[in-house]
């Protein structure tokens, strides 16, 4: 059997591809309940929405295991390169190692705004920050994001929270055959399928938050999301057959009268 490389961001290797969020879920208790069943080993927040000053149970901090999860807080909410280093450099301040990087272009689209989603990771990396960046799916600037030397590259599948999978594989598969440093699928998962067909192009992880936490039955989604993340990569390593056009006989017909 084809034996995997491992995930590897800012030294710490991964046995889980999967990367889960917080927001949008019912109760803090649900959550914790979803990271569980999803095998996740890294947990993102947006800092900018913690309760530290308030009561216990409404700070989130509070629910997500500091010895079972590596916290990735996140620059949600960021829609200029200021709010993003802001929030960047309170995350560091606070000693924790990893930052999602994500400067989004507007409220309506929640789609990244490159230009200063490279101004951002620029600064960030020059001051040390392990950085896991959200970018779009251009290719172009996927390898401009990683001359930077950020710890990862993550490209929007689709729009944050639509449900529609990977809009473009073809990019996705560029991007994978450019970049040396991990690449993660971040948004727009749906379902189990959005997964699997995700790891299939032979990405190294993906997050998702939306698919799991707004779902009908959130645990049992988490629980879809961590197998069918698994499968996907088992997928991709075995390697699939070509497809044809035509049918081609599973049994041998030599020797047949």
């Amino acid at each position: 059997m084809i034996q995997d490389k491992p995930l590897v961001l800012g030294g710490k290797t991964f046995a889980s591809r999967l990367i889960v969020g917080t927001g949008k879920y019912p109760d803090f208790e649900t959550m914790r309940q979803c990271h569980e069943m999803s095998g996740a080993e890294m947990v993102t927040v947006a800092l900018g929405r913690v309760k530290l000053d308030g009561p216990e149970e409404e700070n989130i901090l509070n629910f997500i295991d500091p010895k079972k999860y590596a916290l990735l807080p996140n620059t949600a909410g960021a829609y200029n390169v200021e709010d993003a280093l802001r929030i960047s450099r309170l995350a560091r301040a606070q000693g924790m190692k990893y930052l999602k990087l994500e400067v989004l272009f507007d409220q309506k689209t929640l789609l990244p705004d490159p230009i200063a989603t490279y101004e951002a990771s620029k600064i960030l990396v020059k001051e040390g920050q392990v950085v896991l960046v959200y970018t779009n799916d251009d290719p172009v600037m996927a390898k401009k994001l990683e001359d930077l030397g950020v710890a990862a590259v993550m490209p929007a599948g689709s729009p944050i929270g639509s449900g529609q999978g990977v809009l473009n594989e073809n990019n996705i598969r560029i991007i994978m055959e450019s970049l040396k440093c991990p690449v993660i699928v971040d948004a727009g998962m749906g379902a189990a399928s959005d997964l699997a067909k995700a790891m299939e192009l032979g990405v190294d992880g993906i997050l998702c938050n939306t698919g799991i936490a707004a779902a009908t039955d959130p645990v049992r989604m988490a629980r879809s999301f961590r197998l069918a993340c698994e499968a996907g990569r088992d997928s991709y390593l075995a390697g699939r057959i070509p497809r044809k056009l035509y049918g081609s006989a599973s049994s041998p017909q030599e020797g047949l009268r």
